[in-house]
């Protein structure tokens, strides 16, 4: 089974109605509201350090948490590529064995060390997600060994690598980390739903409790983020959306979506997407507000991903942000954006801009009226 592409992704996010029915019969289902949203109100990014694999690993840089917990931010996602800390050094298109899966180098491990210490250090809750998991990564030109939904080696690799996790970080208490147990759940196929994800998932959620039974586990939603997943409700996981709604916006003309050769005139409000369907705030409150059925049975709602292309003119895109942040206002709900520096070139630092004034930051240029929109937020 091949995972979904970002095009993939523009194609289907268009279809809100289809999405919006599909999260409409489980609110319809849900028993009287929770007093609170049971994970706390996290604001912060997204640090890409070990995410891609076939790249030498980068070690996190204290000064980033420093400046993060200074501009008032106490929240850090880990992107990880558990092909990162193998002993077999691989592109994500070379194949690798079962047994390579779980043959791990300390030495890159030590890193993530490194960034769980920071966090500790400068109060910034770190949060560790495999981008790339045994048997499952979104995006085109990954080769694995097995598939997490279909192959009990996949599972156990799974399972290997979060026991791991669990047992390395057992003395860490529960507010300051915690395990997203990877990135952005298919959309519902014949090969994938939720009672297939949570088949997958159950063994490493035990295996983690059984270092630390209060450690906070998150499961992105099914859909890239976009569903939430009532049958993982009694395995008591939070869970995690996310928001490139509409895509066609979040990711206009993007280096890694080169075959596409058509982009609308960007606005904000009143984006149009591929299925002709016009985007505000109204619509983006429509989309995500089935997410509060979660809330309502007591499971904890966190975006863990939103953030818009760097060749979206600025001020359209700090209008659609601003409007993202006030729906996770609305909902009561943590968000981080994707991602901080560089890389994408979603974030605040390094984001070659051509239409920003940058303020000169310790080396970096930085975006200072984003940074005072997400403040905000």
């Amino acid at each position: 089974m091949n995972p979904p592409t970002r095009r993939d992704f523009l194609k289907t996010a268009g279809t809100a109605a289809a999405a919006l029915a599909l999260q409409g019969s489980a609110v319809r289902a849900a028993p009287k509201p929770a007093p609170a949203n049971p994970l706390p109100r996290w604001r912060g990014f997204n640090l890409q350090l070990l995410y891609r694999a076939g790249r030498a690993p980068v070690a996190p840089n204290e000064d980033h948490f420093r400046w993060l917990a200074g501009w008032g931010f106490d929240f850090v996602r880990l992107p990880l590529s558990y092909r990162a800390w193998l002993k077999k050094k691989s592109r994500p298109d070379e194949l690798i064995t079962a047994e390579d899966a779980r043959d791990v180098d300390e030495s890159v491990l030590a890193l993530i060390d490194q960034a769980v210490e920071y966090g500790q250090r400068h109060g910034i809750h770190v949060c560790l997600c495999l981008h790339h998991a045994p048997g499952y990564r979104v995006g085109k030109n990954v080769r694995e060994p097995f598939i997490l939904w279909r192959d009990q080696d996949a599972v156990d690799a799974f399972t290997f690598h979060w026991d791991l996790f669990a047992r390395r970080y057992r003395a860490v208490a529960a507010d300051r980390l915690s395990f997203n147990l990877f990135n952005e759940a298919p959309w519902p196929n014949d090969d994938f739903n939720g009672s297939i994800y949570l088949r997958a998932v159950t063994p490493a959620v035990a295996a983690i409790r059984r270092h630390t039974a209060n450690r906070l586990i998150i499961a992105d939603g099914m859909g890239a983020g976009n569903l939430w997943t009532p049958e993982l409700i009694p395995l008591g996981v939070h869970q995690s959306v996310h928001c490139y709604i509409p895509g066609i916006l979040s990711h206009y003309k993007v280096d890694w979506m080169k075959d596409r050769t058509e982009w609308p005139e960007p606005r904000w409000p009143g984006a149009t997407d591929d299925h002709g369907y016009a985007w505000d705030r109204a619509r983006l409150n429509a989309y995500y507000s089935a997410w509060s059925g979660l809330i309502d049975q007591g499971i904890g709602v966190h975006m863990g991903e939103t953030g818009g292309s760097h060749r979206l003119p600025h001020a359209i895109y700090l209008a659609w942000l601003s409007d993202v942040l006030g729906v996770c206002r609305d909902l009561k709900i943590g968000w981080a954006l994707w991602d901080f520096i560089g890389e994408s070139k979603f974030g605040i630092l390094d984001t070659e801009r051509t239409d920003v004034a940058y303020e000169d930051w310790h080396g970096h240029q930085l975006d200072r009226k984003m940074l005072e929109l997400l403040q905000r937020s």
